[in-house]
C-alpha cells in the first residue's frame, strides 16, 4: 500500500493511505511511500511534536 505523508493547520504530521480521501483538515506535503518510509520522513521533518498554537503561545 502506498501511503502519503500530511500536515494538518497545527503542523502535526500523519501519514494516509494515498487510495482515501484525506480528512477535513488535512493536506499533503508532496511525500509519498511506503508505509515505513513515510514514517521515517515523518521522524525527519516533525521534529517539535507541540502543536503550533501551543509553541505561539510558548514564544
Amino acid at each position: 500500500m502506498t501511503y502519503t505523508v500530511v500536515v494538518n493547520a497545527e503542523e502535526q504530521y500523519s501519514i494516509w493511505p494515498e487510495v482515501k480521501a484525506l480528512p477535513n483538515g488535512w493536506r499533503t506535503i508532496g511525500f509519498s511511500g511506503g508505509r515505513e518510509e513515510c514514517l521515517a520522513h515523518v521522524a525527519v521533518v516533525w521534529t517539535d511534536i507541540r502543536p503550533k498554537s501551543v509553541m505561539t503561545a510558548a514564544s
